[in-house]
């Protein structure tokens, strides 16, 4: 009754991307999957299940639980639309998440509203289409340009293109609710100085940032700390 209720609560749009974005993310769960199927069926080379299962067991419960973990950190940032194409499409994190944001923050739009869901939708296509026009040039290129990418004087701008990405987006956001970003900041910037090797698991810190800035935005929001445009 509850799930029929809240279907019912959906507009048109919402209805339409749910429809629209279940039907797309089953056809793409299937040409993946399809992919070392169609490998295996050509050569005639199928793997012990044993040893399928086996190797498995050693990443399958930490991308199962960094799956969950990014769901609900990042669909109340992408909205209905973003999520699912974002989710297909891969490179969340470092690169659609930060896409959707910006394009939100220029269009002076939130994040939650139907207007929101919309920029983040055409942020992330855009994002998707630009980046896969840029590896296919990059494929065909790659010869002759290999040298360019290789020379040690680029080679401090590809070490730090997240860095520079993340604390652009970090100034606008940070000065935008200094109040809440204080606290998961001194905790990651601690975190990461006491643990440098916890850098290869932003995936799941992300998360954790959330969850002390959204704890932090309570705590403030109780004392009366916060106005009703911080959090926004």
């Amino acid at each position: 009754m509850k799930q029929q209720e809240t279907v019912k609560n959906l507009s048109a749009y919402e209805r339409s991307v749910h429809l629209h974005g279940r039907v797309w993310g089953a056809m793409a769960l299937t040409l993946m999957l399809m992919v070392p199927i169609a490998v295996c069926v050509y050569f005639d080379a199928w793997p012990p299940l044993t040893a399928v299962f086996k190797a498995l067991l050693g990443v399958a419960p930490l991308y199962w639980t960094v799956g969950i973990i990014e769901v609900f950190t990042f669909v109340p940032m992408l909205g209905t639309g973003g999520s699912y194409l974002g989710f297909v499409t891969g490179n969340l994190t470092n690169l659609k998440v930060p896409a959707a944001l910006n394009a939100m923050q220029a269009a002076k739009v939130r994040a939650g509203t139907e207007e929101g869901d919309v920029i983040s939708t055409i942020a992330i296509a855009s994002s998707s289409i630009i980046t896969t026009l840029i590896i296919a040039l990059g494929v065909f290129l790659l010869g002759s340009i290999q040298p360019l990418l290789e020379s040690p004087a680029l080679k401090p701008a590809f070490d730090n293109i997240l860095p520079a990405m993340f604390g652009a987006l970090g100034v606008v956001f940070i000065s935008k609710n200094p109040k809440i970003a204080v606290a998961p900041l001194l905790f990651m910037v601690v975190l990461f100085l006491a643990v440098p090797s916890l850098s290869s698991s932003v995936s799941v810190l992300v998360p954790v940032g959330a969850l002390i800035a959204i704890g932090v935005a309570r705590i403030l929001y109780k004392k009366g700390m916060l106005n009703g445009k911080e959090g926004a």
